[in-house]
């Protein structure tokens, strides 16, 4: 199974769903999985199981699958979104990624400059100006502190303070449902990040910070119309 395949079935929901197939995104993975386990069963892994080989797929896949959607609603704003392993492995990067990627480093100083571990970089394409940058997980364990961590080291230069740090997941172990009490990662959210948006049709208590999914897009404008 490739990713295509994946974004075939994800294109095959939209036209049932439309709008809110993004509420669908755990079925979808829940039957990507079974496409997945008999295709590995054909060439299985030399000594890992099957959970292991999925649990790879899942999380890379996911985080294209989220590209995916948002690119076409974000390139109508005129900004551009690109990847970050694209910026972080290329050794042959357009004059404009090398900006992109100057213009989203933290500088350790001695230890030189180095990109924060990010799925996602919105940027504008006329000035290289990066204002967003987006992790996407299937549960916040994976890397919400991580997360966090980068935020704060952003907020820290000035000339990268303005970029905002989100998070889009499915959220299936349910860490962003309740807002009090609040379980860790949704308090590193409320806390440490601009925001995160969650791909479920599972009832959660939203705040300014947590969100569904459909609401990115629309906070990506108001963004954008402030001048950031």
């Amino acid at each position: 199974m490739r990713f295509e395949d994946l974004k075939k079935m994800y294109l095959e929901k939209k036209k049932y769903y439309g709008a809110e197939t993004y509420k669908h995104i755990s079925e979808l993975l829940r039957e990507a999985k079974e496409i997945h386990k008999q295709d590995w069963l054909k060439n299985p892994t030399h000594n890992k199981d099957h959970e292991q080989s999925w649990r790879a797929f899942k999380g890379k896949n996911l985080e294209k699958l989220v590209q995916y959607i948002i690119t076409e609603e974000v390139e109508k704003l005129g900004l551009k979104v690109v990847n970050g392993n694209k910026l972080e492995r290329s050794n042959k990067l357009s004059l404009e990624l090398s900006q992109v990627k100057r213009n989203l480093a933290i500088d350790y100083g001695e230890f030189g400059l180095h990109l924060p571990d990010v799925d996602i970089i919105i940027y504008n394409p006329d000035n290289f100006k990066v204002l967003a940058v987006i992790s996407s997980k299937v549960t916040l364990r994976e890397r919400i502190a991580q997360t966090g961590y980068w935020k704060i080291k952003l907020f820290q230069d000035q000339a990268t303070r303005h970029i905002r740090v989100y998070f889009i997941t499915p959220d299936e172990d349910g860490t962003l449902k309740i807002k009090q009490p609040a379980k860790k990662g949704r308090a590193i959210v409320e806390v440490d990040l601009d925001g995160s948006y969650v791909l479920t049709k599972e009832k959660i208590e939203e705040s300014n910070k947590v969100k569904l999914f459909e609401y990115f897009i629309s906070d990506l404008k108001k963004l954008v119309k402030n001048g950031q």
